[in-house]
């Protein structure tokens, strides 16, 4: 069995999952954007320990089973969608409100991030379909552990690696002062979009 070969072609889904725009784009380039370079690689760090957790659960065959659970799956759309409904109408409602800038704020907000990152993904359904798919189909039959572990691994270091990457990006001076200048029309537009994702969520079957 050529478990390098399929680690690989799983890694390259794994690439092309995250680099595709969604919510946990939207939520650590407009954190890093409108909070700092702290608070956005914090966002996705705990974006990274949502993908390690997918991946995790997947590995042990939880995520097929929630999948046929119709009523968890329900649930886990519900929540999600309310989730993104929510961070983007704080957006929408703060979008107009000063920037903080003490050094307390910045601090304090490294955790909340990344504990928004990970409720982001966590509370996303289309993650849970999207890696029981990939383990229902790509995986091969009876690998052994080291297999496992690395695609847990795999998951984690590309999700961490793009989403960090992209909080840099970001909260760099020159895309971070162009966004800045028009931050209550960019926080607006964000929030809208958030919104979107959480209605089409919740109106989707």
């Amino acid at each position: 069995m050529d478990y390098i070969g399929a680690l690989l072609a799983i890694s390259g889904v794994l690439v092309l999952s995250v680099v595709s725009p969604g919510p946990n784009f939207a939520i650590v380039t407009s954190t890093a954007t409108l909070r700092s370079r702290r608070a956005g690689v914090a966002t996705g760090l705990g974006l990274a320990a949502a993908s390690a957790t997918w991946a995790l659960l997947a590995v042990a065959g939880l995520g097929l089973i929630v999948m046929q659970v119709e009523w968890v799956y329900a649930g886990i759309k519900l929540a999600g969608a309310a989730y993104l409904i929510w961070i983007g109408a704080k957006m929408i409602f703060g979008a107009r409100k000063p920037q903080a800038t003490t050094s307390d704020a910045l601090e304090s907000s490294a955790f909340a991030a990344a504990r928004k990152g990970y409720l982001v993904s966590m509370t996303n359904p289309k993650a849970l379909a999207f890696y029981g798919s990939i383990f229902a189909v790509m995986v091969p039959a009876h690998a052994p552990d080291w297999f496992y572990a690395a695609i847990v691994a795999i998951a984690a270091g590309v999700s961490g690696l793009w989403y960090c990457g992209m909080a840099v990006l970001f909260s760099s001076p020159a895309v971070r002062g162009g966004f800045m200048r028009f931050k209550a029309v960019f926080e607006t537009l964000m929030g809208v979009f958030l919104v979107g994702l959480g209605g089409r969520l919740l109106l989707s079957r």
